[in-house]
């Protein structure tokens, strides 16, 4: 492993740091694991860098497509993405966490190889990223792992402005959204659905929206997702009627 900051570098850190070393020449597979605002330049890096005949670069960005790819193309080498699907906060844990983690790839053929032998040392499992849709994709992975945490935010200001101690709030929340993660191991979506959306409840709903009247962004959030959960409340089962009614409710159009 290589990294850009001396004080990167140690026993759990990589095993050099600063300019690229000359080692690299030596590597036939590149993982560039920078982040975002960071990636261009150290492919330009790369780019400048002598690297082994058709030495393959991958990097690790779920949204971006670098237009250094490009120059190392030409200069022989594949390209593609190599992006861990797993929410990596503690390194600590992270190898224990990629271990049969998704991992979403694309690029040229053999980097694509490359990316699938990389993905099963890891004991991980491979996404394909069609063609054009990487913003679709990483948008995708934000909703379901960025949102859940600012869903989950949102849950303990309510309890805490309604009167209820934090600490007991965290504790009730938590199993509540490992009860509903759980659940979606037994069916998709539209089969595992709870609440006064499913059951068609507008009179709950419209409580629910008096409360939240002096919490905008709250009221605005549960607005948008009560919404879109209308569709998959309506192919669950839910009486089209009723839907209608609630969607009314929220400013919509009933349909």
């Amino acid at each position: 492993m290589h990294g850009r900051l001396e004080e990167a570098a140690g026993p759990d850190g990589p095993v050099s740091a600063g300019e690229i070393p000359n080692t690299v020449r030596e590597a036939s597979t590149i993982l560039v694991t920078v982040q975002d605002a960071q990636l261009e330049s150290a492919l330009c890096s790369l780019a400048a860098a002598r690297l082994a005949a058709e030495a393959i670069v991958l990097h690790a960005s779920g949204s971006s497509d670098p237009e250094t790819l490009e120059e190392l193309r030409r200069n022989g080498h594949a390209a593609g993405t190599f992006h861990p699907l797993v929410s990596l906060s503690d390194p600590v844990r992270a190898g224990e966490v990629l271990r049969q983690a998704w991992i979403g790839i694309d690029g040229d053929a053999d980097a694509m190889t490359a990316a699938r032998a990389l993905a099963s040392r890891l004991g991980a499992r491979v996404l394909v990223i069609p063609p054009g849709e990487k913003g679709r994709y990483h948008a995708a992975a934000v909703f379901a792992a960025n949102f859940p945490t600012v869903l989950a935010a949102l849950a303990i200001r309510l309890l805490r402005e309604a009167g209820i101690a934090e600490n007991e709030g965290w504790s009730a929340l938590r199993g509540l959204m490992r009860a509903t993660v759980d659940n979606l191991q037994q069916g998709d979506p539209s089969q595992v659905l709870t609440g006064p959306i499913v059951r068609g409840d507008a009179d709950t709903i419209m409580r629910h929206l008096g409360a939240l009247v002096s919490d905008p962004l709250a009221r605005d959030a549960y607005i948008a997702l009560s919404r879109a959960a209308l569709p998959l409340a309506e192919k669950g089962g839910t009486d089209s009627r009723l839907l209608q009614a609630i969607d009314l409710l929220l400013g919509g159009e009933g349909g």
